[in-house]
This record gives structure tokens, sequence and C-alpha cells, in this order.
């Protein structure tokens, strides 16, 4: 049975691709930046829209036995509280508007754990009429791969379904994604940081000891200093993190590339949902669909 499903919020299709490696097929998906739909169409095909979904029509879209949401999460995150911008959003509103037109077989949708924090958001998303739904939180990145990365994940179906948690696996090493010659421009920030002129010190992971990389931000190009890793092949013992390795820290596979410039493949990288993390959830749908399927 073919397990057809809509992507919204899509981004670069970084949780499609786990999606796609399930067994999903992905029949339309929607993402207004222009930049994330170029890289989208370049590695997994033309099915991707540029639109902004709060004006898209529910009933013109490809039809679907489910609905993947992975809406923007800025201001769910609790680093809003700092720049008091922690006020969410109302783009949940559209997952919902979907969800109560289309009537899928499943959804999944996913956020970041401050999420948890806006009761009314939770309630749309977990009391929708006719639903059984599961809350996983966190689901952390590093199960699979060395970055930290915590994510809410919110599964509904039209049937009861016992969803799994993630397996426990040997996750891939931090020295595993290193490039033999990384690509990498160096900012004089770096000395600047480690020399203490900038409020908060580098977080500089050794994959020599085993370390993880921290969560992947949306905005690394512009604050490189901020996360490094040690080399010491070059000045002061530490770099930056090439494109390529941002990627793999996310689960991006070597084949998927990005035709655009690094500060936006930095952006759409750090904006993105880990491979694995759509591949577990994507697993669990499927078990769900050869459930519905015998049950027929």
């Amino acid at each position: 049975m073919e397990v057809t499903a809509n992507s919204y919020f899509c981004g670069a299709g970084l949780m499609d691709i786990g999606l796609m490696e399930a067994g999903i097929q992905i029949n339309q998906a929607f993402e207004m930046d222009a930049d994330a739909c170029k890289t989208y169409r370049h590695n997994l095909g033309g099915h991707i829209k540029q639109c902004d979904l709060t004006q898209e029509l529910v009933l013109e879209q490809a039809e679907c036995h489910g609905m993947f949401f992975t809406y923007p999460c800025t201001k769910y995150s609790t680093i809003g509280d700092i720049h008091g911008t922690r006020t969410g959003d109302e783009l949940y509103l559209h997952a919902l508007r979907h969800m109560f037109i289309a009537r899928p077989e499943f959804f999944v949708a996913e956020n970041v754990p401050g999420m948890l924090a806006f009761p009314i958001v939770m309630e749309a998303m977990t009391k929708m009429p006719d639903y059984y739904v599961t809350v996983f939180c966190p689901v952390k990145s590093e199960t699979w791969l060395p970055q930290r990365r915590n994510r809410l994940i919110i599964i509904g179906t039209r049937r009861p379904f016992a969803i799994r948690p993630p397996e426990n696996t040997k996750p891939i090493a931090l020295a595993d994604i290193l490039e033999d010659e990384p690509k990498v421009t160096l900012p004089t920030a770096i000395k600047a940081r480690m020399s203490g002129a900038y409020r908060d010190l580098p977080i500089i992971s050794d994959p020599a000891k085993g370390d993880v990389a921290p969560t992947c931000i949306a905005h690394y190009a512009k604050d490189k200093s901020t996360r490094l890793v040690v080399d010491k092949r070059f000045p002061l013992g530490v770099r930056p993190y090439s494109v390529r390795e941002y990627a793999r820290l996310q689960g991006v596979p070597d084949w998927f590339n990005f035709p655009v410039s690094d500060s936006s493949a930095y952006r759409q990288i750090g904006n993105g949902v880990s491979k694995q993390v759509g591949e577990w959830a994507g697993r669990e749908i499927i078990r769900y669909m050869n459930q519905v399927r015998e049950a027929v």
C-alpha cells in the first residue's frame, strides 16, 4: 500500500528526506522561502509549491492520506524570552484548518519543546475530535546524530494505534561527520569571542573527547564564532563547521546539495528537521497505515 502525504512549511525538505526513505510518497509540499524551494526542487522533485500557506485553499491541494506540519518555531522558542519575542504565532491555526477540512487519516506536527508553554496551541493540536493523539517530547536528535537538538512531535491518527517512541541507537560520532578538507571562513569574531570580548564564550566541541555539537541554528552564517569544532590545523585550534558538516549534523546525506549561497544553506539547515526524526515518524505512520489496510 502506497502511503501518501502532503508536507507543509517544508523548508528545504530535510524532514521529507526521512519521510521518503521511510516509504512515504510526498504528493505536494508547500514553502514560502524561494531559496528553500530551489533547494527542495533541485534534490527532491518538482512537487513543491512556493506560496503563502495562509492564502492556500485546502480543497485545491493534492489528495493524500496524511499531513506533516513543521510550522516555524522561532516565536515558541525559550530563547525568545531574552528578546521579548516569545509570543507564539497563529500559523498553527492553518495546520488546524487543513486538518479540519481535509480530515486526513493521520497528521504529524513538529516544533520546539517551548510550544508546550502555549496551552491554547497545544489544546488545538492535541484535542481534535475523532483523532487519537500522542505527544513525544523531547525527541532528541542525538539519539542518532552528534547534535543536541530536542523537538516536540505530535502524531494524530483516526484510529487507535500505539506509536512507538524512537529506539536508542548508537549515534554517529562527531568525528565521523567532519570533512578532511573543510571549506570554511574564519571570521575575526572567533578570536575576539575566545578572548572574552563578547558576553558569551564559544561552544567548542572536541571530537576526540566524544563531544556532540550544539543545536544547529539558522543564523549560523552570521554567528560562526558561537559554535566551533576543535581542529588543530587552524589558528587557535578551532574552526566553524562547513556547510556539508552542518548538513551532516542534521542527518542530510551527501547526495543532497544546496544550489544557493552558503548563508542561505546554513539557514535552511538550521531551520530544518533532522532527517532521522522524519524517518522515525514515517516508519511509524507506515506501520499504522498497514494496520488500517488490514482492518478494511
